[in-house]
């Protein structure tokens, strides 16, 4: 791989998914014992705003009882030594990512530990509570939501992360199951633009096709054998 130096990684619920925290799917369109309507849409939020932000608060506190796992910190380990350009860029709102080192993360998806303010539509590091309504730290309106992207919601930061996969020699996709777009397109934008394409998942993913090269397995194992790859050669 001595030739590849720019490399754009897509990482959704699967790798996070051995650490113990729930993927969407996970139970016939079940979240978390949560229909995925009614806490992870602006409708559901519009019809019991009480019940989403006290799910988020659970899955808030859930997040202090996981850690990373062996995927997670090869991926920070790819981070500090691969000396060309990298971007993950995670479908992820758990911060598991940062808390194994990586630093060059983008959350399109948005971050659990982060509340956007619908009336001044700041946003602010967050780790306590969302259901008792709290002021908004900036324009102090009790208006604060999950800084989360909810179906029906645009992802953030798309014009960066295409300008990354115009740039990158390798896609790679991680834990995804190809189905929730925008990114299950992006190995076809990729691809098209030239870039080597790889997916490491538990099973192929429902864009395998669109893959050069697919492996399946568990992403703590599959993981950190592609990053010694990337990093011996």
């Amino acid at each position: 791989m001595a030739e590849i130096r720019n490399i754009v990684i897509l990482t959704g619920a699967g790798i996070s998914a051995e650490s113990g925290i729930d993927t969407f799917r996970s139970a016939g369109g079940l979240w978390e014992q949560h229909r995925v309507e009614d806490v992870a849409t602006p409708e559901g939020f519009a019809r019991d705003p009480e019940l989403v932000l006290g799910f988020y608060d659970m899955r808030r506190e859930a997040l202090r009882k996981v850690q990373p796992n062996a995927a997670h910190a090869a991926l920070a380990r790819l981070d500090r030594q691969f000396a060309g350009e990298l971007l993950i860029v995670t479908q992820n709102v758990d911060d598991l990512h940062e808390r194994a080192g990586a630093r060059r993360i983008l959350h399109m998806h948005g971050e659990l530990k982060s509340a956007l303010c619908i009336s001044c539509e700041m946003r602010s590091p967050w780790d306590a509570t969302l259901s008792d309504r709290p002021p908004c730290p900036v324009c102090r309106a009790p208006s604060l939501r999950p800084d989360v992207v909810w179906f029906g919601e645009m992802p953030y930061q798309m014009d960066r992360i295409y300008s990354a996969l115009r740039e990158a020699d390798l896609f790679v996709s991680i834990g995804t199951s190809g189905a929730v777009y925008p990114a299950a397109g992006f190995v076809r934008d990729a691809r098209d633009l030239g870039a080597r394409t790889l997916e490491l998942n538990l099973e192929r993913s429902e864009g395998s096709a669109w893959f050069h090269e697919s492996r399946q397995g568990k992403a703590g194992e599959l993981v950190p054998e592609w990053v010694d790859e990337v990093l011996i050669s």
